[in-house]
């Protein structure tokens, strides 16, 4: 077996990480910085939030966790019990959850100004790879063309129905992957949670980071973009208030030593992103970050600005395998 998964999405540069005091005052009170560390969706996550009462601040938390616990039921494509994986199974999905259809709906959308750089119909392609990859005598020079061909036969955004509450394939053996999408969704809506909670100063980063707020002392947060070459280093920091950061790279999951084949699949032609590679999107939401992210890494650089525009980003950074930041701008 030769898929190497890694984080394929970008470093968090947090107050503690940065050696930044974890009391700060605020209004006369002392804010303390309240952390959790997990998992979303197989990803490294964290919440950073300061709270002049770390009791409710913790009890913010578990709120928070408990609807992390109830999207992941529903987007997870490891449990076979989920939402998307039953779709996929079966080809249809009745009375399916309002976030699954909300999120759908807007990776459609996406689809469709990507101009089909971004699908989430992948998965046939994404399935073809793993498959390849982990039979214990794979050729090198990846799937067959007739593999891949066939997969791709299974692919196409507009084979997607949505009637009411309902979701259905256009065709048998199709199947639908949101993880370009679901980490961003779950960061903003684990960010409601804790904002209901009456907390407006934190970092969710379920997968992607969004930041609410500033600091107490006014400062912004700092979140750290990597570098493709060594994912655990970043080549440059972006000041954040109110604002969401999502990374997607290649090098985030090889399926060969060599690298000439990655996660982030063209679904025009089948042909994997370079390893390394990376594009970082800064917008409003993690969830509309998150999937202009991948968007943007599949499309060709003289229509991102188009793409980023179109779809509501604010910023991209395109870094090359050199380590040098291009910026975009809507």
């Amino acid at each position: 077996m030769t898929v190497k998964i890694t984080r394929r999405r970008l470093i968090t540069v947090a107050a503690a990480a940065a050696g930044l005091p974890l009391v700060l005052k605020a209004g006369g009170a002392q804010a303390r910085l309240v952390t959790w560390e997990g998992t979303t969706l197989g990803a490294p996550s964290s919440i950073k939030l300061y709270a002049t009462d770390e009791a409710k601040a913790r009890a913010a938390i578990e709120a928070a966790l408990a609807e992390l616990a109830r999207l992941e039921q529903i987007f997870s494509v490891y449990r076979a019990d989920s939402a998307i994986s039953t779709l996929n199974r079966d080809g249809k999905l009745d009375e399916a959850p309002a976030d699954f259809i909300a999120l759908l709906d807007k990776s459609l959308d996406l689809a469709r100004l990507s101009g089909g750089a971004y699908d989430p119909t992948i998965q046939p392609v994404w399935q073809a790879y793993f498959r390849h990859f982990t039979t214990g005598s794979a050729d090198p020079a990846g799937p067959s063309q007739r593999d891949l061909d066939a997969a791709l036969a299974l692919v196409g955004w507009q084979g997607v129905g949505i009637s009411g509450r309902s979701v259905a394939f256009a065709r048998p053996g199709m199947g639908l992957t949101l993880n370009s999408g679901a980490q961003g969704f779950i960061t903003d809506k684990v960010a409601e949670v804790l904002r209901s909670h009456g907390f407006d100063r934190m970092l969710v980063d379920m997968g992607e980071p969004r930041a609410l707020s500033t600091k107490p002392d006014g400062s912004a947060w700092r979140i750290g973009i990597a570098n493709p070459a060594d994912p655990t280093k970043a080549v440059t920091e972006i000041d954040v208030v109110d604002k969401a950061i999502s990374t997607s790279g290649g090098y985030g999951t090889l399926f060969d030593e060599q690298g000439r084949f990655t996660h982030l699949i063209d679904p025009r032609s089948g042909r994997t992103a370079p390893a390394l590679l990376g594009v970082s999107v800064v917008a409003d939401t993690a969830t509309r970050a998150d999937g202009l992210s991948t968007a943007l890494l599949l499309t060709a650089p003289e229509r991102q600005r188009e793409v980023l525009k179109a779809a509501g980003g604010l910023m991209a950074l395109t870094v090359t395998p050199d380590g040098v930041v291009n910026k975009v701008e809507a």
